[in-house]
This record gives C-alpha cells, sequence and structure tokens, in this order.
C-alpha cells in the first residue's frame, strides 16, 4: 500500500513538473515604433488628419459665407424667409459642432484601421517564436504593466529578429 501511495505520489508530481508553464513578455509597442512600416503609417494619418482639417474649413468658410449674406441682407427679407435662413445657419452651425466632436473619433478609428496590420505582424512572429521555444503564456509590457520581468523571458528582441527589425541598443 506504501509503495502504491508512493508511486501515486511520484506521478502526480512528475506530470506537474512536466505540465509547468513558460511564460514570456513582450513589448509590442516598441517593436511597433521601430517598424519601418509605422513611419507610412503617420503619414496616411497626417494626410487623414489634413483632409478632416480641410473638410472642417470648407464647411467653416461656408457657414460664414451664409452669415455675412444674411446680415447684408436681412433687412429685404420677409419674416418666412428670415426663418428659412436662420434656420439654414443654425443647421450649418450644428453640423460645424457634430463634425468637430467627430473628427477625433474619425482620427482614431482610422489610426485602429492602419495599425491593425502591423499588429497582426507582430501577433504572427510572437505566435511563431512563442510555439518555437515553447512559451504558453506571453504577457504584454506596457509603461504601467508588470513591476519586475525577467529579461531572458523578454521575447521583443527574438520577435523583433523575426520581423526582421533591428532594435536598439536600450531593449
Amino acid at each position: 500500500m506504501k509503495k502504491i501511495i508512493v508511486l501515486l505520489f511520484t506521478a502526480i508530481i512528475s506530470i506537474s513538473v512536466n505540465a509547468q508553464s513558460k511564460t514570456g513578455t513582450i513589448d509590442s509597442e516598441y517593436i511597433l515604433s521601430q517598424m519601418p512600416e509605422l513611419t507610412k503609417v503617420e503619414e496616411d494619418l497626417k494626410a487623414y488628419n489634413k483632409k478632416l482639417e480641410d473638410e472642417l474649413k470648407v464647411k467653416v468658410d461656408n457657414y460664414q459665407a451664409k452669415v455675412k449674406e444674411y446680415q447684408e441682407k436681412v433687412a429685404s427679407f420677409t419674416d418666412p424667409m428670415k426663418k428659412t435662413k436662420q434656420e439654414e445657419i443654425i443647421n450649418m452651425e450644428n453640423e460645424i459642432a457634430k463634425f468637430r466632436q467627430n473628427g477625433s473619433q474619425l482620427v482614431q478609428i482610422e489610426q485602429n484601421r492602419l495599425l491593425q496590420p502591423l499588429y497582426q505582424k507582430i501577433g504572427k512572429a510572437l505566435e511563431e517564436v512563442a510555439k518555437a521555444e515553447k512559451y504558453t503564456q506571453v504577457f504584454t509590457i506596457t509603461t504601467s504593466g508588470l513591476a519586475y520581468v525577467d529579461p531572458n523571458y523578454d521575447l521583443t528582441k527574438k520577435v523583433a529578429a523575426k520581423l526582421g527589425i533591428n532594435l536598439e541598443a536600450g531593449k
């Protein structure tokens, strides 16, 4: 009976030792910042932002022209015409305010759309490295993330190398 218990205990311990997980870390934001493709993303985002600014300028210019026209001709308008013109101006004001509110959201959506392929590329390389080195879990390091990371388990350099990125000496 003792032998069976000892064998069972030994078997359980050996199974749990073999089932140990291997955990690593990655600083995907740092890799992203070093990717040459990021320059194109930043240029595209800047162009998109400029396009939105140009659209806003057109809306503001049209609004100002409409207000000026109203002020110059208000004396000749009938009451129903005044009301119609005032409603048009108010609608333009609301449209400009809405466009301004949505502008930052539109830029964020575009940024996410442009960065998605880069994150997928990092994810694919990470998956290959993690599988090759038998990692069961990989945590993403952020500026407010883990308090301590053993550099021996940091996959950042290996993933960057897999992507053909030469990281600066600091990482």
